[in-house]
């Protein structure tokens, strides 16, 4: 039986060598590792202790005559690790797949991975073999594991991904320049159950990463947002971040995609020499540890409104690993001849246990945590009997497995005056208008403290602001606009609910309510049944700040 022969393409780049490292563990595989110089290929493959595998340096510039050397080499597998993929073409795998050999690459590249399919699906199938493409942490992995969580879910609502890898591994000229290729220009972001936009490396945040504490993430350019929306049908949203340990490597590259995004400056890719030589420098306070984060919301099999989280914890520098062990899956699966001929993304042919099973040689963890809530917040408040003798829309607003979008229209009045401008802007408040589209989504979930929460983004026209809600006890809802909180006492009527302020605050220092703004808040049903809602907002001396009112229903993803 003739041994599988292994072509890795950019096989002493950053990523090609970790993925012959770990093949070349596996006895009676014949990996044929290309560089555009076979000095070099030489070099790095006497770097390597005991390998099983049969190993053969290969001088190969897959811009020349590639079709010529494919007929040479004759390998059963191609792996394009060379990167990055953000503007390229098809032309590597076309090569490949005609050569007669399956394709399988590691890009992540949003415009790449989009046509993927159409471009390469009839040439694979006329020869036999199969492209898979985004053999990587993301979408492969990323896609997989979102799959394995929500099986059998009724519902999906809210996905939320990030990775943040330590800041002492390795990192190759292709790797900055596809961080850079979208600092401060739109990506994809699948936001109210659609694909829209936000800006690349902005909207920074911090997550909780279980075994590796807070670390600061920022939106990058993925094919996740448009992907896994519609493959899951998400109710709300698909996020997907990625963050720098160093803070200094992290701010600053939020500072160039906000100078990008300004047009302050031109290409940042100028920068790419004093970025990698900055990084001996950055890099020396940062860790070897790294991880993922993979945060979903939505309704269970049984109806139950879930979170579930998986996170994966990476240590002595093994998290580099991680974005070529999807590659490595589809390697073995492939030689299992159990996957048939076309192209699509990698996750079609692999199951996450596939990838998690390529970890077992690393210092790799993984973790699944599920919290499921049978009451809102709003329930805990009021009390059964009290929700279920709200109008039945009132009911549906509040109740944990209530639709997580609704979508309506609002008239909103701005106050008068100065004071009242600055607040409205600090807070978000909505411009004034007249049947004003409005959107209000609903993320329930557990706080980092383990606290059940309600995140209520409310979008006029495209004017968002967003609030955080918990249960205090005492029938109370407090409502967090950072810094600001308040305290807002539920209070039942025949038409629905109230919602006058009782306490707020600045951070944990209690504010004199003396001062504090005047909330008339309620929730009713109109005249055509439909979830109406009416806020007054007015602070001492200076008057109204904002006053909105006006009706949603559950929108058509709900």
């Amino acid at each position: 039986m003739t041994a599988p022969n292994v072509l890795i393409i950019g096989g002493t780049g950053v990523f090609g060598k970790r993925l012959v490292r770990h093949l070349s563990s596996q006895r009676g595989l014949v990996l044929n590792v290309s560089s555009r110089s076979a000095v070099k290929a030489t070099a790095f493959i006497k770097t390597l202790t005991s390998p099983q595998a049969t190993l053969h340096p290969i001088a190969l510039d897959s811009q020349v005559n590639l079709q010529e050397q494919l007929d040479q080499i004759r390998p059963s597998i191609v792996v394009d690790c060379s990167g990055p993929f953000q503007g390229a073409g098809y032309e590597t795998a076309q090569a490949v797949l005609k050569a007669g050999a399956h394709f399988i690459d590691l890009a992540d590249a949003r415009d790449y991975l989009a046509g993927f399919g159409a471009a390469l699906d009839v040439t694979a199938r006329q020869n036999g073999v199969c492209a898979l493409s985004g053999a990587s942490s993301t979408p492969t992995l990323s896609t997989s594991v979102a799959r394995h969580l929500t099986l059998g879910w009724q519902r999906v609502d809210t996905i939320d991904m990030a990775i943040t890898p330590g800041g002492k591994s390795e990192v190759g000229r292709s790797v900055i320049e596809a961080i850079l290729s979208y600092a401060g220009k739109d990506v994809p972001l699948w936001s109210n159950g659609r694909l829209t936009q936000t800006t690349g490396w902005r909207n920074a945040k911090r997550i909780n990463l279980p075994g590796l504490g807070r670390r600061r993430v920022a939106a990058v350019e993925t094919f996740d947002a448009e992907y896994v929306g519609p493959l899951l049908d998400v109710q709300s949203r698909v996020s997907f971040s990625a963050g720098l340990e160093s803070g200094v490597e992290q701010r600053g590259i939020e500072a160039i995609a906000m100078l990008c995004k300004h047009k302050l400056i031109g290409s940042p890719i100028a920068l790419i020499p004093v970025l990698l030589k900055a990084r001996q420098i950055t890099r020396i306070p940062t860790s070897s540890s790294g991880g993922m984060l993979v945060d979903i919301c939505g309704l269970n099999a049984d109806g139950v409104m879930t979170q579930a989280t998986w996170s994966l914890v990476a240590r002595q520098d093994h998290g580099p690993y991680i974005p070529i062990l999807p590659a490595a899956a589809a390697i073995r699966k492939l030689l299992s001849c159990t996957v048939g001929a076309g192209a699509g993304f990698a996750h079609s042919a692999l199951s996450l246990e596939d990838i998690l099973q390529e970890m077992q040689a690393y210092d790799i963890k993984t973790a699944t945590s599920v919290v499921q809530t049978d009451q809102s917040i709003f329930e805990k408040a009021l009390g059964a009997r009290a929700i279920k003798a709200l109008p039945e829309c009132l009911q549906q607003f509040h109740a944990p497995s209530g639709p997580v979008l609704w979508s309506g229209e609002a008239d909103v009045e701005r106050g008068a005056g100065i004071l009242p401008q600055v607040i409205a802007r600090l807070f978000g408040f909505p411009q004034t208008g007249q049947a004003v589209p409005v959107t209000v989504s609903i993320d329930r979930k557990q706080s980092s403290h383990g606290m059940p929460i309600e995140v209520w983004t409310r979008t006029f026209a495209n004017k968002s602001m967003t609030s955080v809600l918990s249960h205090s006890g005492n029938g109370m809802i407090v409502e967090r606009f950072a810094p600001f909180s308040f305290a807002l006492r539920l209070a039942q009527d025949a038409d629905g609910l109230r919602m006058p302020l009782a306490k707020w605050w600045l951070g944990k220092l209690p504010l004199p309510r003396v001062l504090a703004p005047r909330s008339d808040t309620r929730e009713y049903v109109d005249e055509m049944g439909r979830f109406h809602f009416d806020v007054k907002l007015s602070v001492p001396i200076f008057g109204q700040l904002i006053h909105y009112r006006g009706w949603l229903a559950p929108d058509r993803k709900g």
